[in-house]
């Protein structure tokens, strides 16, 4: 089963779904695709489309899926990594009206580079990853968190005193940021 997941941005993110839909007419997509769409409308006879799907039912499906295709936020990627699952990411783009500027593509190319997502640049060959995806061995996904947080109390171990109430406040949000997250 492959999974969609076009996250909860408000924007509509359809090219991707057509991609899709093109690639099950070719005949380049046989397997089951379940579609998380959000704010994307889009019709198919082909696909299983939620709006939003409960987050339990959502784990379950990241749980059992082959493919995870995900926009390129971490939110979505993140999840398919910690459950070892082949990835597929599509960034949103500015100019498509897909979101409100292009941070995805930088965000797709940096786990694309550590090795553990395939990236869907041109959507015209999504038939093509989607082949490498059943072949391609991710590596195991390490999360930098620790490293983070080290970086933040660096910081703020070097803040002048008179502003320690704030540094606390502003490490504890950060780290309650960097646990949701990753």
């Amino acid at each position: 089963m492959i999974l969609v997941t076009l996250g909860t941005q408000d924007k509509s993110f359809v090219r991707l779904l057509e991609a899709i839909q093109k690639q099950i007419d070719l005949g380049n997509i046989k397997d089951k695709v379940v579609v998380q769409a959000g704010y994307t409308k889009f019709k198919s006879k082909d696909m299983e489309i939620f709006e939003l799907i409960p987050m339990e039912q959502f784990d379950d499906l990241i749980k059992s899926c082959d493919i995870l295709i995900t926009h390129g936020g971490v939110g979505s990627i993140i999840p398919g990594l910690k459950n070892d699952k082949k990835v597929i990411a599509a960034a949103r783009l500015k100019k498509y009206n897909e979101h409100t500027n292009d941070h995805q593509l930088q965000i797709i190319e940096n786990f694309d580079k550590a090795g553990y997502i395939l990236k869907l640049d041109d959507f015209d060959k999504l038939g093509e990853v989607v082949s490498s995806a059943k072949k391609f061995k991710p590596n195991k996904y390490k999360s930098n968190t620790k490293n983070m947080i080290k970086l933040v109390d660096k910081y703020i171990e070097n803040t002048p005193s008179k502003i320690c109430y704030f540094r606390i406040i502003l490490l504890i949000i950060i780290i309650a940021l960097l646990i949701y997250i990753f």
